[in-house]
Protein backbone atom coordinates (compact mmCIF):
# COMPACT_ATOMS: atom_id res chain seq x y z
CA UNK A 1 0.00 0.00 0.00
CA UNK A 2 1.42 3.34 -1.02
CA UNK A 3 1.79 6.04 1.60
CA UNK A 4 0.28 9.34 0.42
CA UNK A 5 1.63 11.44 3.33
CA UNK A 6 4.57 13.73 2.64
CA UNK A 7 7.75 12.81 4.47
CA UNK A 8 8.07 16.44 5.69
CA UNK A 9 4.73 16.32 7.51
CA UNK A 10 5.59 13.12 9.34
CA UNK A 11 5.94 13.94 13.06
CA UNK A 12 7.68 10.71 13.87
CA UNK A 13 10.88 12.18 12.49
CA UNK A 14 10.68 15.14 14.97
CA UNK A 15 9.82 13.07 18.04
CA UNK A 16 13.31 13.19 19.52
CA UNK A 17 13.47 16.97 19.08
CA UNK A 18 10.23 17.55 21.01
CA UNK A 19 11.44 15.26 23.80
CA UNK A 20 14.64 17.23 24.20
CA UNK A 21 12.76 20.53 24.32
CA UNK A 22 10.43 19.18 27.01
CA UNK A 23 13.36 17.96 29.10
CA UNK A 24 15.05 21.33 28.88
CA UNK A 25 11.87 23.16 29.96
CA UNK A 26 11.31 20.75 32.87
CA UNK A 27 14.91 21.11 34.03
CA UNK A 28 14.64 24.87 33.92
CA UNK A 29 11.48 24.86 36.05
CA UNK A 30 13.15 22.62 38.63
CA UNK A 31 16.21 24.89 38.82
CA UNK A 32 14.02 27.97 39.26
CA UNK A 33 12.11 26.23 42.07
CA UNK A 34 15.33 25.44 43.93
CA UNK A 35 16.66 28.95 43.54
CA UNK A 36 13.40 30.53 44.85
CA UNK A 37 14.05 32.27 48.21
CA UNK A 38 11.38 33.27 50.77
CA UNK A 39 11.77 36.08 53.32
CA UNK A 40 10.94 35.18 56.93
CA UNK A 41 8.71 37.64 58.76
CA UNK A 42 9.61 38.27 62.39
CA UNK A 43 6.44 37.68 64.46
CA UNK A 44 7.84 39.66 67.37
CA UNK A 45 7.31 42.86 65.40
CA UNK A 46 3.56 42.20 65.30
CA UNK A 47 3.53 41.48 69.03
CA UNK A 48 5.26 44.79 69.74
CA UNK A 49 2.73 46.63 67.59
CA UNK A 50 -0.17 44.97 69.43
CA UNK A 51 1.38 45.82 72.79
CA UNK A 52 1.79 49.46 71.75
CA UNK A 53 -1.83 49.62 70.60
CA UNK A 54 -3.03 48.01 73.86
CA UNK A 55 -1.03 50.52 75.89
CA UNK A 56 -2.54 53.39 73.99
CA UNK A 57 -6.07 52.11 74.61
CA UNK A 58 -5.69 52.01 78.44
CA UNK A 59 -7.51 54.99 79.88
CA UNK A 60 -5.96 56.66 82.90
CA UNK A 61 -7.93 56.21 86.14
CA UNK A 62 -9.04 59.49 87.59
CA UNK A 63 -10.55 60.01 91.02
CA UNK A 64 -13.02 62.72 91.75
CA UNK A 65 -11.94 64.88 94.60
CA UNK A 66 -14.30 64.88 97.56
CA UNK A 67 -15.95 68.22 98.00
CA UNK A 68 -15.98 69.06 101.66
CA UNK A 69 -19.05 70.97 102.89
CA UNK A 70 -18.38 74.49 103.97
CA UNK A 71 -17.97 74.97 107.70
CA UNK A 72 -21.10 76.10 109.56
CA UNK A 73 -21.37 79.80 110.16
CA UNK A 74 -20.45 80.96 113.64
CA UNK A 75 -23.40 81.45 115.99
CA UNK A 76 -24.65 85.00 116.14
CA UNK A 77 -23.46 86.97 119.07
CA UNK A 78 -26.21 87.76 121.52
CA UNK A 79 -25.92 91.17 122.94
CA UNK A 80 -27.26 91.77 126.38
CA UNK A 81 -29.83 94.51 126.10
CA UNK A 82 -30.48 96.33 129.30
CA UNK A 83 -33.69 98.34 129.48
CA UNK A 84 -33.05 101.18 131.86
CA UNK A 85 -36.22 102.40 133.52
CA UNK A 86 -36.42 105.48 135.61
CA UNK A 87 -37.08 104.72 139.25
CA UNK A 88 -38.99 107.88 139.97
CA UNK A 89 -42.32 106.51 138.65
CA UNK A 90 -45.07 106.99 141.17
CA UNK A 91 -47.51 104.16 141.95
CA UNK A 92 -51.16 105.08 142.11
CA UNK A 93 -52.14 102.16 144.32
CA UNK A 94 -50.62 101.47 147.66
CA UNK A 95 -50.13 97.97 148.93
CA UNK A 96 -52.28 97.02 151.87
CA UNK A 97 -50.48 94.57 154.09
CA UNK A 98 -52.75 92.58 156.32
CA UNK A 99 -51.71 90.85 159.46
CA UNK A 100 -52.08 87.11 158.90
CA UNK A 101 -50.55 85.93 162.09
CA UNK A 102 -52.61 83.32 163.88
CA UNK A 103 -52.91 82.64 167.52
CA UNK A 104 -52.59 79.17 168.98
CA UNK A 105 -56.23 79.05 170.07
CA UNK A 106 -57.60 79.91 166.59
CA UNK A 107 -59.71 77.09 165.12
CA UNK A 108 -60.19 76.57 161.40
CA UNK A 109 -63.27 74.79 160.02
CA UNK A 110 -62.49 72.56 157.00
CA UNK A 111 -65.94 71.02 156.79
CA UNK A 112 -66.96 73.20 153.81
CA UNK A 113 -64.04 72.04 151.70
CA UNK A 114 -65.01 69.06 149.50
CA UNK A 115 -62.19 67.10 147.96
CA UNK A 116 -63.16 65.87 144.51
CA UNK A 117 -61.28 62.93 143.12
CA UNK A 118 -60.33 63.42 139.50
CA UNK A 119 -60.84 60.38 137.33
CA UNK A 120 -57.68 59.15 135.66
CA UNK A 121 -57.71 58.00 132.04
CA UNK A 122 -55.28 55.24 132.96
CA UNK A 123 -57.67 53.73 135.50
CA UNK A 124 -58.26 50.01 134.82
CA UNK A 125 -61.54 48.82 133.33
CA UNK A 126 -63.18 45.94 135.19
CA UNK A 127 -65.49 43.34 133.68
CA UNK A 128 -66.81 41.83 136.92
CA UNK A 129 -66.94 43.74 140.20
CA UNK A 130 -68.62 43.31 143.56
CA UNK A 131 -71.34 45.85 142.73
CA UNK A 132 -72.09 45.90 138.99
CA UNK A 133 -73.32 49.13 137.32
CA UNK A 134 -77.07 49.55 137.34
CA UNK A 135 -79.40 51.39 134.98
CA UNK A 136 -81.77 53.77 136.77
CA UNK A 137 -84.71 51.56 137.67
CA UNK A 138 -82.95 48.23 137.05
CA UNK A 139 -83.00 45.74 134.14
CA UNK A 140 -86.70 46.16 133.50
CA UNK A 141 -86.30 49.91 133.07
CA UNK A 142 -83.34 49.33 130.73
CA UNK A 143 -85.38 47.06 128.43
CA UNK A 144 -88.26 49.55 128.44
CA UNK A 145 -85.89 52.41 127.58
CA UNK A 146 -84.40 50.47 124.63
CA UNK A 147 -87.84 49.49 123.30
CA UNK A 148 -89.06 53.11 123.42
CA UNK A 149 -85.87 54.70 122.06
CA UNK A 150 -85.05 52.42 119.10
CA UNK A 151 -86.21 53.67 115.69
CA UNK A 152 -86.06 50.94 113.08
CA UNK A 153 -84.08 52.23 110.05
CA UNK A 154 -86.25 52.52 106.96
CA UNK A 155 -83.57 51.05 104.68
CA UNK A 156 -83.30 47.97 106.89
CA UNK A 157 -87.11 47.56 106.88
CA UNK A 158 -87.29 47.78 103.08
CA UNK A 159 -84.53 45.19 102.70
CA UNK A 160 -85.97 42.89 105.38
CA UNK A 161 -82.87 43.11 107.60
CA UNK A 162 -83.27 42.09 111.23
CA UNK A 163 -81.16 40.61 114.01
CA UNK A 164 -79.60 41.19 117.40
CA UNK A 165 -76.88 43.80 117.83
CA UNK A 166 -74.54 43.58 120.83
CA UNK A 167 -73.23 46.95 122.02
CA UNK A 168 -70.39 47.21 124.53
CA UNK A 169 -69.59 50.33 126.54
CA UNK A 170 -67.86 51.46 129.73
CA UNK A 171 -69.63 52.95 132.72
CA UNK A 172 -67.11 55.28 134.35
CA UNK A 173 -66.82 56.17 138.02
CA UNK A 174 -69.45 58.91 137.63
CA UNK A 175 -71.95 56.61 135.89
CA UNK A 176 -71.49 58.15 132.45
CA UNK A 177 -71.57 55.85 129.40
CA UNK A 178 -68.29 56.05 127.39
CA UNK A 179 -66.34 54.09 124.74
CA UNK A 180 -69.46 52.83 122.95
CA UNK A 181 -68.71 50.29 120.20
CA UNK A 182 -70.25 47.30 118.43
CA UNK A 183 -69.27 43.95 119.93
CA UNK A 184 -71.23 41.98 117.31
CA UNK A 185 -73.13 43.69 114.54
CA UNK A 186 -75.73 42.74 111.94
CA UNK A 187 -75.96 45.60 109.45
CA UNK A 188 -74.33 49.07 109.36
CA UNK A 189 -77.74 50.78 109.60
CA UNK A 190 -78.85 48.70 112.58
CA UNK A 191 -75.42 49.08 114.23
CA UNK A 192 -75.56 52.85 113.86
CA UNK A 193 -79.01 53.03 115.47
CA UNK A 194 -77.91 50.81 118.36
CA UNK A 195 -74.91 53.06 119.06
CA UNK A 196 -77.18 56.13 119.02
CA UNK A 197 -79.55 54.60 121.57
CA UNK A 198 -76.72 53.63 123.95
CA UNK A 199 -75.03 57.05 123.70
CA UNK A 200 -78.34 58.70 124.68
CA UNK A 201 -78.66 56.65 127.90
CA UNK A 202 -78.96 58.53 131.19
CA UNK A 203 -76.28 58.21 133.83
CA UNK A 204 -76.00 54.80 135.46
CA UNK A 205 -75.24 53.91 139.02
CA UNK A 206 -71.48 53.27 138.83
CA UNK A 207 -70.00 49.92 139.71
CA UNK A 208 -67.95 49.53 142.88
CA UNK A 209 -65.06 47.35 143.92
CA UNK A 210 -64.27 47.22 147.64
CA UNK A 211 -66.52 50.22 148.18
CA UNK A 212 -64.77 52.40 145.59
CA UNK A 213 -66.31 53.47 142.26
CA UNK A 214 -64.47 51.96 139.28
CA UNK A 215 -64.81 51.73 135.53
CA UNK A 216 -66.80 48.69 134.41
CA UNK A 217 -67.32 47.28 130.91
CA UNK A 218 -70.93 46.38 130.09
CA UNK A 219 -72.65 44.78 127.07
CA UNK A 220 -76.28 45.28 126.07
CA UNK A 221 -78.12 43.29 123.34
CA UNK A 222 -80.56 45.26 121.17
CA UNK A 223 -82.96 43.09 119.18
CA UNK A 224 -84.30 44.36 115.84
CA UNK A 225 -87.36 42.33 114.73
CA UNK A 226 -89.67 43.07 111.80
CA UNK A 227 -93.37 42.66 112.58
Amino acid sequence: MEVKKSPKADLENKKSVFMQIGLVITLGIVLIAFEWTSTDVDASQFEMVEELEAEEEIMPITRQEEVKPPPPPPPPKVADVLNIVEDDVELDEELDIEDTEMEEDTEIDFSDLAMEEEESDDAPVFFIVEDMPEFPGGEEALRKYIAQSVKYPVIAQENGIQGRVYVSFVVNTKGKVTDVKIARGVDPNLDKEAIRVVNAMPAWKPGKQRGKAVKVSYTVPINFVLQ
